[in-house]
């Protein structure tokens, strides 16, 4: 297939491009400007200005991934999904979300039947769910994934935990002991975004995760190790997270949640690597 990944220079669409390229499909890249020395092809478009990207979809684009995040201005997010969706009838279309639409979902792992109750930061990113989903009614083979707490290859959220570790001689982590986080490997999720795009039913919804539940006190001792210290690990109060961070960034962070990635398992045949992030953070 022809693949046109927007976020191609970010974290998740990175590996999803290389991904896509191991299994055999040729990548365009969606960017705001031509750049010499680009690993792909490059075609010119920008979410903030909808009406450039049926231009770089053209006819011969098979998938659009939409791995970049979020602009902030829900009009704006609106008009780019719709632009997608208007340029891809027949053809497939996979956005990416993200758990915290979820919300506090209490100890045991929620499926992806469970209600949203977004946190502020993520706050009409189920209404980009639903105008995706809603998509497949109009032809658009749609998908859209909500990646876990994303780690691997130096970067993501857990890469945070060990600059703080780095920084403070310590292993801190967000909320309480009793926090956890739904974990995800960089590499197993682009594998899952592969396998929408090639065989993810109209209208499909899933979670990116491969770890349910994982302690975020066990992650910040395992970052403190990779820091060269002990393991030790200490809560980083609310007010001074907040200060550092700002406020919806902490309270995401300090984000108690079981999220099962099962159904992606089931419908797809995704087989995550074993990986644990705990023990691949320390070492």
């Amino acid at each position: 297939m022809k693949v046109l990944v927007i976020g191609t220079t970010g974290y998740i669409g990175s590996a999803v491009a290389r991904k896509l390229r191991e299994r055999g499909h040729e990548v365009v890249a969606l960017t705001r400007e031509a750049a010499a020395g680009s690993a792909y092809e490059v075609r010119i478009g920008d979410l903030t200005r909808p009406e450039t990207l049926a231009a770089a979809i053209g006819d011969d684009i098979d998938a659009v991934i939409n791995a970049a995040t979020s602009s902030g201005d829900q009009a704006a997010d609106e008009a780019a999904t719709a632009a997608l969706i208007d340029a891809l009838a027949g053809r497939v279309l996979v956005q990416t979300s993200g758990i915290w639409v979820l919300g506090q979902t209490g100890r045991e792992p929620v499926d992806e039947s469970a209600p949203t109750n977004p946190l502020p930061i993520v706050s009409y990113r189920p209404l980009i769910e639903q105008q995706v989903l809603a998509a497949a009614d109009r032809g658009v083979r749609s998908v859209v994934i909500r990646p876990g707490i994303v780690y691997g290859r130096d970067g993501g959220i857990p890469a945070l935990l060990l600059n703080l570790a780095r920084k403070h001689g310590v292993g801190r982590y967000f909320g309480s002991p009793a926090t956890r986080w739904p974990m995800v490997h960089v590499d197993d999720l682009a594998d899952l975004y592969a396998l929408a795009v090639e065989s993810a039913p109209a209208g499909t919804l899933l979670h990116g995760v491969d770890e349910p539940a994982v302690s975020v006190a066990a992650l910040a001792a395992a970052t403190d190790l990779a820091a060269g210290g002990i393991g030790r690990a200490e809560l980083w109060l609310r007010p001074d997270a907040a200060a550092t961070l700002g406020e919806p960034f902490a309270d995401a962070l300090a984000l108690d949640q079981a999220v099962s990635g099962e159904r992606a398992r089931v419908l797809l045949g995704w087989h995550p690597a074993d990986r644990y992030a705990v023990r691949d953070l320390h070492n």
